[in-house]
């Protein structure tokens, strides 16, 4: 298989599911298993940075408004709450950072993570049935949110996108609103990641590892337009379906993992 149709492969992968709520670590998973050549890290940080800065298209409207009616008290409210979440999230990963914490190479774990994930989700989406949801974030949603986010780190497989949406539904929040909540939270959350992703990756390369750039700026070409389109699906999708289906998915893929990745 030629490189770039490789390169290809993994920017869709990485667009599809950076922001859906299935495990794009998984399928990451998958994808280095069955394609001939293998990226170095900062590769992979790029093309995310990538798909992240897509999503800022889909959100023009709701940042225009922050813009223009930033002095308003419904504005600056949503603000700190999102402020709030992030900093749950970058305390608690220098905190994992400073005590040495270290992602697991293992597939089991982000398998089995995947898999519990997908039982998570409809668990609460049966338990959801016939309550009223807000369409409002309140402070207790937006702290579990960012606590939500933490988690992803420490168990990769359980989904950033899927945790934070998970826990703004179990609190009460509607599937709009968790899904909104949950994508604005994620660009300075995976923004601040990807930058030093990349800058770890550039100043701790193994000797004698080469970075492709054209290669790099494919795949993240690639990454943001099909990020810019999972996330539009997405939110008109939620409108009028659960997220049973994610859930039944993502069991599939734990298992589908578990057996072939090992």
């Amino acid at each position: 298989m030629p490189e770039w149709t490789a390169i290809l492969i993994l920017g869709m992968i990485e667009g599809i599911t950076e922001f859906l709520p299935i495990s794009s670590t998984g399928h990451m998973l998958l994808a280095e298993h069955w394609l001939p050549h293998r990226q170095p890290e900062v590769f992979i940080a790029v093309i995310q940075s990538g798909a992240v800065l897509a999503v800022l298209l889909v959100f023009t409207r709701r940042l225009g408004q922050w813009l223009t009616q930033w002095r308003e008290k419904e504005t600056q409210e949503f603000l700190l709450k999102l402020a709030a979440a992030f900093l749950i999230t970058a305390v608690g990963g220098v905190i994992l950072k400073k005590t040495g914490f270290k992602l697991e190479k293992n597939p089991a774990p982000i398998a089995w993570a995947t898999l519990i994930g997908g039982v998570l989700i409809l668990a609460v989406e049966r338990w959801l049935r016939g309550r009223s949801l807000r369409d409002q974030i309140g402070w207790p949603v937006a702290l579990a949110v960012g606590a939500g986010q933490l988690l992803a780190v420490v168990f990769p497989g359980l989904s950033r996108s899927g945790a934070t949406i998970l826990m703004a539904l179990a609190l009460g929040s509607s599937r709009p609103a968790a899904t909104e909540f949950s994508f604005l939270l994620g660009i300075p959350t995976l923004l601040s990641a990807g930058v030093l992703e990349i800058y770890g990756a550039l100043h701790q390369a193994p000797a004698g590892e080469t970075v492709h750039w054209p290669m790099v700026l494919l795949g993240t070409t690639v990454a943001a337009v099909t990020a810019f389109a999972s996330v539009k699906w997405l939110l008109r999708f939620i409108q009028s379906h659960t997220f049973s289906g994610f859930g039944w998915y993502r069991i599939g893929l734990g298992i589908l993992i578990l057996f072939l990745v090992r």
